[in-house]
């Protein structure tokens, strides 16, 4: 009788501290996206128009594109306004939907004072992709277009001027 061996990838945890109400940082994050996700961050064929998360468990985390097509990156896991939102990443290592390898994204908004919300990113199961493609998409939400980049972006449109 042979064993198979479990891989384990160790989740990307990343916190950043945002100048905004609590409300306000889930508002950007969830709403808001187009004016902080990069661009050139789609899985589509064609270029990146406007991003929604349907607000709701079971929601959809959309991508329209600008011929007319859309895709579908995640599916909204948990919707907790304003203190948390967890949704799936269906993105595979080749970076094409694949809803049968969805790693995790948690996101946590902790209100540190009226106009201060620490928030705590975890991407996690990355190891149900398969041990390469699993540590491949952890170096990548891990680096500085990744996560890293992605956050900063977020922090300055929450921070902005409504």
């Amino acid at each position: 009788m042979s064993m198979a061996r479990t891989v384990t990838i160790a989740p990307v945890n990343k916190t950043i501290t945002v100048n905004a109400p609590q409300q306000r940082a889930f508002d950007v994050f969830t709403q808001q996206m187009d004016k902080w996700w990069p661009r050139t961050h789609h899985i589509g064929a064609a270029a990146y128009k406007h991003s929604t998360i349907e607000p709701r468990v079971g929601g959809r985390w959309f991508v329209e594109h600008e011929d007319g097509s859309t895709t579908v990156p995640g599916i909204v896991k948990v919707w907790d306004p304003p203190h948390r939102l967890v949704h799936s990443w269906d993105i595979n290592g080749a970076w094409k939907h694949d809803a049968t390898v969805g790693s995790e994204v948690e996101v946590r908004f902790i209100a540190e004072g009226p106009n201060r919300t620490r928030v705590e990113l975890e991407h996690r199961n990355f190891e149900r992709m398969g041990a390469e493609d699993g540590e491949k998409m952890r170096a990548a939400v891990n680096s500085d277009g990744g996560w890293n980049g992605i956050l900063d972006l977020f922090r300055k449109a929450a921070e902005a001027t409504a």
